[in-house]
């Protein structure tokens, strides 16, 4: 992985074989980010997307493996933080070889050729606080 930063803007590569959530939180811890955008574009071979189910509070995850190469078309997410550590919440759509499309809530994924990214970051306290309620740690200001 390699980045760089201007201003309040993160411009960053993952490669090959690396996974994209600890690569991102790796940015993050280096730059002291505690809040922002994240968005972009890339591959993936290996992912794990999945949904809240509402009625359970909890996610519930499909891991694919072995299916060939997908197209990341689109990951967005944000950063914030939830009891002094760094949090991230991502969401992502990929596409297979038949330009059918996938998305979910993001727990992994290992880049299969690259993935380039754009952390905004933004100058405002969010903190994650769990919500019993609805069962998500939800942003709190």
């Amino acid at each position: 992985m390699i980045y760089k930063k201007q201003d309040s803007h993160i411009v960053f590569r993952i490669d090959k074989s690396e996974e994209i959530l600890s690569s991102i939180k790796e940015i993050c811890e280096k730059e002291n980010i505690k809040s922002g955008k994240i968005s972009g574009i890339g591959a993936s071979d290996e992912f794990e997307i999945g949904y809240f189910d509402v009625e359970n509070k909890k996610y519930i995850a499909n891991k694919i493996s072995g299916q060939g190469n997908f197209e990341i078309t689109s990951l967005l997410g944000n950063v914030s933080t939830m009891n002094e550590e760094f949090y991230l919440h991502v969401h992502i759509n990929l596409c297979d070889n038949k330009n059918n499309v996938i998305g979910g809530h993001l727990s992994s994924a290992t880049v299969s050729a690259t993935f380039e990214g754009i952390i905004d970051i933004i100058d405002i306290d969010i903190q994650r606080e769990l919500d019993d309620e609805v069962g998500l740690n939800m942003m709190k200001f």
